[in-house]
């Protein structure tokens, strides 16, 4: 009768063939779990770096639409100008569209957040000189490529931005002459400094909890927006009140110390 087959171990002792093979098949098995994890690591770190090379040259690019803006409603020239890079921008949007599904669109946000406000600040600016309205979240969402999520506080820390846009778009109107955009006239209904005051309410009013990352962002913005306005209120203040002394082309100092005024 056979006897069962056994195996010698370094030491010399019987060991059992089908209980080494069991051990080496777990080696395998961790060697295997190991390498799947590597795999996923490097995923992650390529996904990584390329959303944050996109997010970057999204960024440049909408700058550089914010600072070719001219100091006046857009022209066709103007809007013609940006038209591409919208096209850039909205290709870069693509190209990251397929590292940002399901989990990966907040697992990542932290990388895309920078590009996407700087976005919002962007085409809300472009939006507000052609229609002298606020892009809606709808809107801002639409214009972005699909499979791209839009988070509302991205969408808000962007707007923030924008009224600083808003503030050299009325401070070289006064300078240029044209004081009705920024303090209005009887022909025009709104105009830019009443469009401030508005956002500089809505934004006050904001309710964010007293904690958390949103929190400091939207207290850094906060500041930097409300002098944004003040500055306005005091160009304008110096217009009205002393506009026949100010020589032709005079451009309010925005670097003086902003005096506090009343909201109204």
């Amino acid at each position: 009768m056979a006897g069962v087959k056994h195996e010698r171990d370094d030491s010399g002792n019987d060991v059992d063939a089908k209980a080494m093979r069991g051990q080496v098949d777990g080696r395998d098995d961790i060697l295997a779990m190991f390498t799947d994890y590597r795999t996923e690591l490097d995923e992650h770190h390529d996904r990584r770096e390329r959303i944050v090379k996109a997010s970057r040259d999204i960024t440049a690019l909408s700058k550089k639409m914010v600072r070719d803006t001219p100091p006046h409603p857009l022209a066709p020239p103007i809007l013609k100008e940006n038209t591409p890079r919208l096209s850039q921008i909205s290709d870069l949007f693509h190209s990251i569209a397929p590292d940002l599904q399901g989990p990966n669109a907040w697992r990542y946000q932290r990388q895309i957040s920078p590009a996407l406000q700087e976005y919002i600040e962007a085409i809300s600016f472009s939006h507000y000189l052609t229609t002298q309205t606020l892009i809606t979240y709808a809107e801002a969402q639409a214009s972005i490529p699909a499979g791209i999520l839009l988070s509302e506080e991205d969408y808000l820390l962007g707007l923030f931005d924008l009224t600083g846009e808003m503030m050299r778009f009325a401070i070289n109107t006064i300078a240029t002459g044209d004081r009705s955009q920024a303090i209005g006239d009887k022909e025009r209904k709104r105009d830019v400094l009443s469009d401030l005051r508005e956002i500089r309410v809505g934004f006050e009013g904001l309710d964010v909890g007293r904690s958390g990352h949103l929190k400091g962002q939207v207290d850094s913005k906060m500041g930097v927006m409300q002098t944004s306005v003040q500055k306005v209120e005091s160009a304008v203040y110096g217009m009205i009140i002393r506009g026949r002394e100010r020589p032709a082309g005079w451009v309010p100092d925005t670097t003086e110390r902003v005096v506090e005024v009343q909201s109204h």
